[in-house]
Parts: structure tokens; sequence; C-alpha cells
């Protein structure tokens, strides 16, 4: 696992062979945060990963200086990768929950600047799940969110929505809750 930018861009960290988690692509997580950079302020932001995996996402966000970073992962060798990386950079804004990423959702009271989330794809009731974030406390007016799917879903009818980017088979749609 590479960061791209920021404090700790271009730091690499190897990823345990019997993690489950399906990365997101150096590419296209360099292109969306590219785009998050230009629509949204991660300095300082309290930013939400749902689903970490192996944490890519939270430490993209950690090296821009947002002022918090929340991720929930529920395998625990994707959870004691996210610490050990977390141990390596002396990252101290790190809130890592261990569980369920939909469950967190249900009894969250925390409101975030900027979620993003990656649950796998194959998982039952992923076209429901732009639906949960946006209907949940973890967003408040002005929240961005940013879900990524495969190419076969379409969250374009959801409130909020404004933008598609795909990168080869990698796909984000963009949300900002109202104001």
């Amino acid at each position: 696992m590479r960061i791209i930018r920021g404090k700790y861009g271009r730091r690499r960290f190897d990823v345990p062979t019997n993690i489950t988690a399906r990365p997101t692509t150096d590419f296209a997580r360099e292109n969306i945060f590219n785009v998050i950079e230009n629509i949204a302020d991660i300095e300082g932001a309290d930013t939400l990963d749902l689903f970490a995996g192996t944490g890519a996402v939270t430490f993209e966000f950690l090296s821009r200086d947002c002022r918090t970073a929340t991720a929930v992962e529920k395998a625990s060798t994707q959870q004691r990768f996210i610490q050990k990386v977390a141990a390596e950079l002396g990252a101290t804004n790190l809130n890592l929950v261990r569980g369920d990423a939909l469950r967190y959702l249900e009894g969250a009271s925390q409101s975030f600047d900027i979620v993003f989330a990656d649950p796998p794809y194959d998982m039952p009731g992923f076209a429901e799940i732009p639906a949960k974030i946006l209907g949940s406390r973890v967003v408040k007016p002005g929240t961005l969110v940013i879900v990524e799917h495969s190419r076969q879903h379409d969250f374009s009818t959801l409130p909020g929505f404004f933008d598609h980017r795909a990168y080869g088979s990698v796909n984000f749609s963009l949300f900002r809750v109202g104001e």
C-alpha cells in the first residue's frame, strides 16, 4: 500500500497476504482525492472511512492533515494492519472502530465533514448502502459523501447526488448533503 500525497506521501507498507479486502487502486485513489481536494477542505476536517479495509483512504485523509479520521473495519486482520501503520506513522488523530460499518451507522452520534464508503461489491444489500449513509447521523448539512462501487450501480437519483467518476472499473458517486 502506498500513501500518495501529503505529509506521509510516498510511504509504502506491505499489506499482509491474508487480508480479505479489495483495496482501492492507487490510480483511482489518486484521482478521487484530486476531486475531493477541489471541492472540500480536508485539512481540519473530521473524516469517516466506512469499510476501511487496508486503511489506505484513512491514511490519505491523515496525510492531508484532517483533524480526525475515524476508520470502521470489521476484520481483525485489516484492523491490526491499520493499527500497525498508524503506529509507524505516529498518527494520533485516528479513531479505529472494530465493527460492522452498517451497525456503526445505526448507532453513530457524531457527524463528519467527509464520509468515504467502499463496501465489498458483492455485499448483500449493497444498493441500499448510499441511502443508509445519507439517512444516518454521520452526515450533517454540507457533508461530502463518496461511495465507491462497480459500474453496475447508478445512484444518481438519490438526494444530494452531484457527480459520478469512473477510473477503469472503479466508480465513485459523490453526494453533498443539503445545507
